[in-house]
């Protein structure tokens, strides 16, 4: 099973939507809890991992491209 890989900055979809509607959360602080921010009304809540990565769906945009010269 691939691991989804997210980052700093990234914006994730998440399962369950936040209360305002959206489900796009920008991750704004990472440890062993991870802060993220709704993209729609900028309120951030503090998960911790397992249960970050559990709730998450999918990365939608990477704040970092990856490198092409280091897929090689």
């Amino acid at each position: 099973m691939e691991r989804k890989t997210y980052g700093l900055g990234d914006i994730v979809q998440m399962k369950k939507p936040h209360p305002c509607g959206a489900n796009e959360m920008e991750i704004i602080r990472m440890g062993m809890d991870i802060r993220i921010k709704c993209v729609k009304c900028r309120h951030s809540i503090l998960l911790p991992r397992a249960k970050f990565e559990k709730s998450m769906k999918k990365v939608l945009r990477s704040a970092y491209p990856p490198d092409p010269e280091s897929s090689g």
